[in-house]
């Protein structure tokens, strides 16, 4: 059904669903990957698109920045509209100093300094994760891509300019690799819904030295991830429509 943020109607979205957080990106991407498209949402601007990749339909949706306005669109996509997966496609600021600029990091898991699990009212402290059947595969076409990447920990903040410098600095004591704004918000969306993510991040800069992707670069490393990511969430499809909604897998979790 149509919400507040998203005028798509009934089976317009696919079960599987790219998210970069820029709506233009979401255009680009379905402009470029898939055939038949349409446009479903054009509301405040945040772009959505359905099309077709490999005889596959699926959906690309723009995030916008920051961990509420992805926890908004992700949220709607799997209960209002059905969706199975959701593969964030996005850039990040390097933390560690073994991560280097355009490399392709996977996000196994997520610190973060926002309050935005609370609202769980969970006993501790939770630890939102990827799916670990997409992040395997993810990884499997990667490899097999010859496309650099990192798989581990990422950080999700609330604060883009922070008041005390050298404070994301201090991630990498612990073996982050990464900073960006949206992936906690969708690891614990999917986790609640019991539906299955993965953030797929490009790393455009980097605290450690002044270098950063050119136009020209941040173009062919952006698109090595979207690549991988269709092959995901293609796959992603075809299990949903071989599996059928009455036999998702409600409990998160990788069964060989």
């Amino acid at each position: 059904m149509k919400t507040f943020h998203n005028e798509a109607g009934p089976g317009q979205i696919g079960k599987a669903v790219l998210m970069p957080g820029d709506p233009l990106r979401a255009k680009y991407i379905a402009e470029t990957y898939l055939t038949d498209v349409f446009c479903y949402n054009r509301v405040r601007g945040m772009n959505g698109y359905t099309g077709y990749y490999k005889g596959k339909k699926l959906s690309v949706q723009g995030s916008g920045m920051g961990i509420p306005s992805m926890g908004i669109y992700a949220y709607e996509l799997y209960h209002n509209y059905d969706v199975d997966t959701i593969i964030r496609v996005g850039t990040a600021g390097a933390i560690h100093r073994n991560v280097e600029v355009g490399d392709l990091v996977l996000a196994m898991g997520c610190c973060t300094n926002s309050n935005f699990p609370s609202q769980y009212h969970l006993p501790g402290t939770f630890a939102p994760i990827a799916d670990f059947g997409l992040l395997e595969a993810a990884a499997a076409h990667a490899r097999n891509s010859h496309t650099p990447f990192r798989a581990g920990n990422v950080y999700s903040s609330d604060v883009f300019y922070e008041d005390c410098q050298g404070e994301k600095g201090q991630w990498e004591k612990m073996g982050v690799l990464v900073q960006e704004m949206e992936t906690l918000s969708l690891y614990c969306t999917a986790a609640r819904a019991g539906r299955r993510a993965l953030s797929m991040v490009t790393v455009g800069s980097s605290i450690h030295h002044d270098r950063a992707l050119t136009n020209e670069e941040r173009e062919q490393s952006l698109d090595s991830m979207i690549r991988c990511a269709l092959e995901l969430a293609a796959e992603a499809a075809e299990a949903a429509e071989e599996a059928g909604t009455a036999d998702r897998i409600l409990a998160p979790g990788y069964t060989a």
